[in-house]
């Protein structure tokens, strides 16, 4: 992204939080307008003790003290307003990208690796949100800053007013590559830090096969040497930023010199009180501040700009198509019509010119070699994906439509494999009905065969870890189809639902459903003949 459509994309980005940014930029233009009164109070207040005019000391002294409240209100009130609009725009854009990742098109493997888009949504917004509700306000505080200050100095003595920015000035070019190189560096490290995050995720979700495998001692040196390469990336970063704030520095110290010797010499020859030398020296560290604070943010907002351009990427995800839900009730057939389908980038085609008729209340097992298309036939039913060629069509006595994300609703669907979530047992099944009650709850364990719940000292209050943890794989796998049954569904899409069970429950497992869900339609992907051979219809791929 060019910094042009960066820019533009923070803007829309600040939206619902731009009144706190400008209500933050005016209480910093408040806390300078304070600071200024201050410097004229400081000024008066010397030049009436060296002249002896101290009649109206008391009152200037009184100002004074008004003024120093002042700032201290204001800043308070700024560091409020910041903080409250910093942790409304981090809530808003990671529900706004959450909900787009969970809703996006799915083409048969992930955009981004799970590690890489946490990296993003947490850490990028971070960077994103303070830039915009601290660094924006902050910067345009110190350009506030620097023209009132600026403006002060100039009536007080033109020349001085000139000679100090003129000198930062100076050094601001010399450091004039500062802006492109960070940014560069910046990426580096941000792709270095999400490529950790996701080696340090994958591992620990994988421990146990790391450990059995005896290969944690790899995987601790991959760690280590993506360490390595963050701590020459920084340090490189830190160097360069040294550089060119040591250049600011002896601006800063070039242009309090010469503030000071002004003063000095002013004094000298008559043309300078004490006032004046002291309001000079305050008036420098006026206009220096705003240029240091400028370069204080210049590094978060050039991060910014490489955070919004990760974080639009996410946005850029295609999102499924969105309508009113089909529902064609509990007898729901579906129908291949000479589909053909190859994931993208993929050679190979898994479906050719298939045709097959699921017919409803059926009960058909899905077999085949390992890649043989079992499961991306279930993807198609599912619309994850779409046919290349040919079309999935659901249909009952009355009506036929193509699959999409609106019929969906027809489809109750267990995945293979663990796939709880940490919670309780209750938690996990409610996720399938969140208004179910225990009866139904107790219903679906039975046609489940996982009534062993009941016999847990927790019952339904039994705590799972991640992934179900705590549980063996097929008291999980039993789970995970309980919680499906609790859709309404007509077609019941079961992938490897006995791969965990032993002979006896599973031939339970398949007569419960068979007996009890009578009239939905329900295909088993298994190979296992003697699951196969307990429904009434086989297709080989």
């Amino acid at each position: 992204m060019r910094t042009a459509e960066c820019i533009r994309w923070l803007w829309k980005a600040s939206e619902g939080v731009r009144g706190h940014v400008a209500g933050s930029a005016l209480l910093g233009g408040l806390h300078v307008c304070a600071s200024m009164g201050f410097v004229w109070i400081c000024k008066q207040l010397i030049d009436r003790a060296t002249s002896g005019h101290g009649e109206d000391i008391l009152l200037y002294i009184i100002l004074m003290v008004g003024c120093m409240l002042l700032q201290v209100i204001f800043a308070a009130a700024e560091q409020h307003v910041a903080s409250l609009s910093d942790v409304v725009l981090k809530n808003k854009l990671r529900h706004k990208l959450f909900t787009r990742l969970m809703e996006s098109r799915w083409n048969g493997k992930e955009a981004f690796h799970t590690g890489d888009t946490l990296n993003r949504v947490m850490e990028d917004v971070r960077v994103v949100a303070e830039a915009i509700t601290k660094s924006v306000p902050a910067a345009i505080t110190a350009g506030v800053q620097f023209i009132a200050a600026f403006a002060f100095l100039f009536m007080l003595e033109p020349g001085l007013a000139w000679a100090i920015p003129g000198i930062m000035l100076v050094m601001l070019i010399l450091s004039k590559s500062y802006v492109r190189r960070m940014r560069r560096l910046t990426k580096d490290i941000r792709t270095t830090e999400s490529g950790m995050q996701s080696l340090m995720q994958e591992s620990l979700q994988h421990r146990l096969v790391i450990h059995t495998l005896e290969r944690t001692p790899y995987v601790s040196d991959t760690l280590s040497g993506q360490q390595d390469d963050l701590k020459e990336q920084v340090m490189d970063k830190t160097g360069y930023s040294i550089f060119t704030r040591s250049l600011i520095q002896i601006g800063f110290s070039a242009g309090y010199a010469a503030a000071f010797l002004w003063g000095v010499f002013g004094i000298m020859s008559g043309t300078a009180t004490f006032g004046m030398m002291t309001a000079f020296l305050q008036l420098t560290g006026q206009i220096q501040r705003p240029i240091m604070n400028l370069s204080r943010q210049l590094p978060p907002l050039i991060n910014s700009m490489t955070s919004s351009e990760r974080l639009a990427e996410i946005e850029a995800q295609p999102s499924e198509v969105t309508g009113t839900p089909c529902n064609l009730g509990e007898s729901v057939g579906i129908r291949f019509e000479d589909v053909t389908y190859a994931y993208p980038d993929s050679r190979r085609t898994i479906i050719e010119r298939r045709t097959y008729d699921f017919k409803p209340g059926s009960t058909t097992a899905l077999i085949g070699e390992t890649g043989a298309g079992k499961s991306t036939m279930m993807r198609l039913m599912l619309a994850l994906l779409y046919p290349d060629k040919g079309k999935v069509i659901m249909y009952n006595d009355a009506t036929e439509v193509e699959a999409s994300p609106q019929t969906r609703c027809n489809i109750v669907y267990v995945p293979q494999g663990n796939t709880l979530m940490s919670g309780t047992i209750r938690e996990n099944l409610l996720l399938g009905d969140p208004s179910a009650s225990d009866s139904q709850l107790d219903e679906v364990l039975y046609l489940a065969a996982a009534d062993f719940v009941k016999d847990l000292p927790e019952g339904l209050d039994t705590l799972c870890g991640e992934r179900g943890s705590g549980l063996s794989e097929g008291q999980a796998q039993r789970i995970a189809i309980a919680r499906s049954l609790l859709r309404k569904g007509g077609i019941l899409l079961l992938d490897e639902p006995t791969s965990a069970l032993d002979t006896q429950t599973e031939e339970t497992l398949i007569q419960r459903l068979t007996s009890q869900l009578n009239g939905r339609t329900m295909i088993i992907v298994t190979h296992r003949e003697a699951t196969a051979a307990l429904c009434c219809n086989i297709l080989k791929l």
